[in-house]
């Protein structure tokens, strides 16, 4: 029989998990896929993100980030509502941390440059320069989102000590 406990240690592992993969899907974009996609001509390089940005909106990607997001919220409010309980601010923190710097950072800042770069033809004139402001910005970005998620996964696996 699965107890409260249970089911919160069940939770705060399904998301220290969740926000983990993430880190590392985050971290390899950072440090590979688009330096590899940087070194490319700026048309290839736009019709490469252009795929990537299709595919990788599938189920698995999208059941991972955003069931990891939901889980979290549940966990913000756990903590919240049993404060006085031992590892609660690091369900908080790590919750947090997910909302904040990879759901919320995702939303506001490397969606709206997706969406820009999908209208962008891979051999526009002026599709070098913008290529070369979305490779600044959506990295910078990524870079946010790859450090909050393993600051959440270190987080959540803290609490799960208590």
């Amino acid at each position: 029989m699965l107890t409260i406990d249970g089911l919160l240690f069940a939770l705060t592992i399904f998301a220290a998990l969740g926000c983990g993969l993430m880190a590392g899907l985050f971290f390899a974009f950072s440090t590979a896929v688009m330096k590899a996609l940087a070194r490319l001509p700026a048309a290839a390089g736009v019709a490469a993100m252009q795929s990537i940005n299709v595919t990788i909106l599938n189920p698995v990607f999208l059941a991972t980030f955003l069931g990891t997001g939901v889980v979290c919220f549940i966990l913000m409010i756990v903590s919240l509502l049993s404060w006085h309980a031992p590892g609660s601010v690091y369900l908080l923190i790590g919750s947090a941390l997910y909302l904040v710097g990879t759901l919320i950072v995702t939303l506001v800042f490397n969606v709206p440059r997706n969406e820009a770069l999908a209208s962008v033809a891979p051999d526009d004139p002026d599709g070098a320069e913008r290529w070369a402001d979305y490779l600044a910005t959506w990295t910078a970005w990524n870079h946010v989102r790859a450090a909050a998620a393993l600051a959440a996964a270190a987080s959540l696996t803290i609490a799960l000590h208590y």
